[in-house]
């Protein structure tokens, strides 16, 4: 019987939770360090960290926070945030288990909410987003950061076709457009948007989701069949190392 979206989600990260708490690509960055900056200004009370993966916003906000949760779909990977927040003597860190579409949060209960890097893993980001507003107070920040597609289909095609190659959990990266009116319907009203770079090690990022051989050779190879134009914009290295775009959306 087919999986269940959820089910291959956690299939995909509950045995590569550890991978995700230690993976510099995740544990650094201008994005995290602006999430923290801006919870150092709201001193939240009740801080979500949406789709914590290994939790590295939640580490962010915790010493701005009275107190945080880390939401998850994996409880795999909720155990790993938990041991390692213990480690690093985060004392106000909590976790959940949950889908973004189905939050056990009631209306309002945060004054802040960060999410970065897991949108383009929900079954329905619309629906997902919708119930980040709903656990939201009114006015309070929201930061989103996840990976985007460039514009022009032959770009977009060739992110989704690598990103599901390597892990089939993976739904969509949106533009920005895209993005821009997701949380227009969900309720949100952008105030800031940052674009970045982010060069990805091949290795690591295939290593990080124990891609299987035959799935990275058919990466490589779509890499290799890459148009001039493509490979420009993924700065695709002979290694199969390539840049992807990533946006910051601050909302509220």
């Amino acid at each position: 019987m087919t999986a269940h979206h959820d089910q291959i989600v956690q299939d995909q990260f509950g045995p590569t939770a550890n991978a995700y708490v230690a993976s510099s690509v995740h544990a650094a960055g201008a994005d995290l360090v602006r999430i923290g900056e801006r919870a150092a200004s709201a001193r939240p009370r009740r801080a979500l960290d949406l789709g914590a993966g290994g939790g590295h916003v939640a580490y962010a906000l915790a010493p701005h926070a009275a107190e945080v949760i880390a939401c998850d779909l994996s409880p795999d990977m909720l155990t790993a945030v938990t041991a390692e927040a213990g480690r690093r003597g985060l004392g106000n860190i909590a976790v959940a288990a949950a889908a973004a579409e189905a939050l056990p949060f009631a209306d309002g209960s945060f004054d802040f909410l960060a999410c970065r890097f897991s949108t383009h893993h929900w079954r329905d980001a619309d629906a997902g987003l919708r119930e980040a507003r709903r656990v939201l107070a009114d006015g309070a920040p929201a930061i989103f950061a996840d990976v985007v597609a460039p514009g022009g289909a032959a770009l977009d095609t060739h992110l989704q076709a690598v990103e599901v190659l390597r892990d089939p959990s993976h739904v969509r990266d949106y533009a920005v457009a895209e993005w821009t009116a997701m949380l227009a319907r969900a309720g949100f009203s952008i105030r800031a948007l940052t674009r970045s770079r982010l060069r990805m090690d091949f290795a690591g990022w295939t290593a990080r989701m124990r891609t299987p051989p035959v799935q990275a050779d058919a990466i490589r190879a779509l890499q290799q069949a890459a148009s001039r134009d493509v490979t420009a914009h993924y700065a695709i290295e002979r290694d199969g190392s390539f840049t992807i775009d990533v946006a910051l959306f601050e909302a509220e």
